[in-house]
């Protein structure tokens, strides 16, 4: 008795494990066509000629790779971001390269204007707002432990990566829902997905553009409005301050071509509802976090903590050689 017992344990064991082993085998078979086979929505099912982007953050890294590809696919660009040189320069290069009308304004998104949202409201009123790039972000100037952070930057960090993002939102939408149909597309970051010791507030602002992305995808879906949040990880730019890009960390023009590439597609972010991890290194890092560690794992977090702490004492010393203040 006791060995049929047993014999039926290890068979039950047995069918446990091959199940477990085969749904993370299909899981991983469906990363891989994600990433690599199927295409993504084209984006001409949300516009085309005479139709409008408006891009946020648009005048460095990766908006202005945003700005530059949509509008090589025949949509006017409107660009929105701090600095007007900027924007007048990207302006010239677009009209330049392409067929396309360009409209520009400049705003600083910490200082949450209502004047520069009426602006913004007014300026598209007349315009047909095919797509929305939510690409304005700001991190802290280096790793700094929350307890230490100043009340400025944090404030800024908030303004920026959420209200920003849901006051353009909010003007851009019922557009959208009138025309029955649109693309809402939000830059968001590992720092959301893995709690980032000593980038917290940065972390928490992205954490919460995750969960709003998903729950207004919900919302706008009836309409035809598809809303995406797009997840990356290293990516050559000011803010991550990597100037060489790898196998493994893109510039932003290969981002952004993936990312334009795979609108619809879950990439590294499986069973997420709309979100997408769509470059192919960043994607099999999210699976592979989200699948064996688990993304709040605390080994993963006290690793994520290490390494900031190290990051934090190289920029210190940097800024002791450079007669900076250190705060």
């Amino acid at each position: 008795m006791a060995d049929s017992t047993s014999s039926l344990l290890m068979q039950a064991f047995a069918v446990i494990g091959i199940l477990f082993i085969s749904i993370k085998l299909l899981s991983f078979v469906r990363v891989l066509l994600s990433l690599f086979v199927l295409p993504g929505i084209s984006l001409s099912k949300f516009g085309g000629p005479e139709t409008w982007a408006i891009v946020t953050g648009a005048s460095d890294g990766i908006g202005k790779e945003y700005s530059l590809q949509l509008a090589s696919k025949g949509y006017n660009v409107f660009l929105v971001s701090r600095t007007q040189s900027k924007l007048e320069a990207l302006r010239s290069e677009i009209e330049k390269k392409y067929a396309v009308k360009t409209k520009v304004y400049a705003m600083d998104f910490t200082q949450n204007r209502d004047s520069d949202f009426a602006f913004l409201k007014k300026t598209i009123a007349d315009l047909d707002v095919a797509i929305l790039i939510n690409n304005v972000g700001l991190s802290h100037d280096i790793p700094v432990p929350f307890a230490s952070t100043s009340e400025k930057e944090m404030r800024d960090i908030i303004t920026v990566n959420c209200m920003g993002t849901l006051r353009v939102t909010q003007l851009v939408a019922p557009q959208m829902v009138q025309r029955r149909k649109g693309l809402i597309l939000t830059m968001a970051s590992f720092g959301g997905i893995l709690p980032t010791p000593l980038l917290a507030t940065y972390s928490g602002s992205k954490a919460f553009l995750q969960q709003w992305s998903t729950a207004l995808s919900s919302e706008l879906a009836p309409h035809n409005v598809h809303v995406q949040l797009v997840q990356s990880y290293l990516v050559t730019s000011a803010m991550s301050k990597i100037k060489r890009s790898s196998a493994t960390i893109p510039n932003p023009e290969q981002f952004v071509r993936a990312a334009l590439r795979k609108i619809g597609r879950s990439g590294g972010a499986q069973g997420i509802k709309a979100t997408s991890t769509p470059y192919w290194s960043h994607g099999l890092m999210h699976w592979a976090l989200a699948t064996f560690t688990g993304t709040m794992n605390g080994i993963v977090v006290d690793q994520n903590r290490k390494m900031h702490e190290a990051i934090r004492k190289r920029a210190l010393r940097k800024m002791e050689r450079e007669g900076k203040k250190v705060e």
